[in-house]
């Protein structure tokens, strides 16, 4: 229905901003990673489809890994993110690989938060559908963000 599907809308929100600052710290990373819209587009829509993809997948069963390994995975993809960025230029290509690879863990994330919830079969789509709509609102708000901060800068760089 459509308030359930408004309701996982803002639960999958909310779990990015305020609360999921795992997953804000990637985004900004992946973000800062290409200042060219063509490459941000490809790296957010990788993501995307991975993190949904893992998601989909751990939400029906086919996938379940632990979230005593999932987190400390995501954290590990902050930091290299992290350190890619500041150590090396690597090619669109390569970073495309990397932050699909780490999509698909962030979205194990995604998937053990929305498995506290209890989901009906008629309702499952719609409350999938619904958080993932949410997280990618946020995804689109942050890196907005960070694009309009670096703009900011460079036209105050430029005067």
């Amino acid at each position: 229905t459509t308030q359930r599907f408004l309701q996982f809308t803002s639960i999958g929100f909310d779990h990015v901003i305020p609360k999921g600052w795992d997953h804000i710290l990637f985004i900004v990373g992946m973000a800062l990673s290409s200042l060219l819209w063509r490459q941000l587009l490809l790296l957010v829509t990788t993501f995307t489809l991975a993190h949904t993809l893992t998601l989909g997948l751990a939400m029906i069963g086919v996938v379940e890994v632990s979230a005593r390994i999932v987190e400390p995975l995501i954290a590990f993809s902050i930091v290299y993110v992290a350190i890619e960025n500041l150590m090396t230029h690597q090619s669109i290509k390569r970073k495309s690989i990397v932050v699909f690879l780490f999509g698909l863990i962030h979205g194990l994330g995604f998937a053990t938060m929305l498995k506290e919830f209890e989901m009906s079969p008629d309702s499952f789509v719609t409350t999938l559908i619904g958080f993932n709509v949410g997280v990618e609102l946020a995804q689109i708000v942050i890196v907005l963000g960070v694009v309009s901060v670096l703009l900011t800068l460079r036209k105050l760089k430029l005067n």
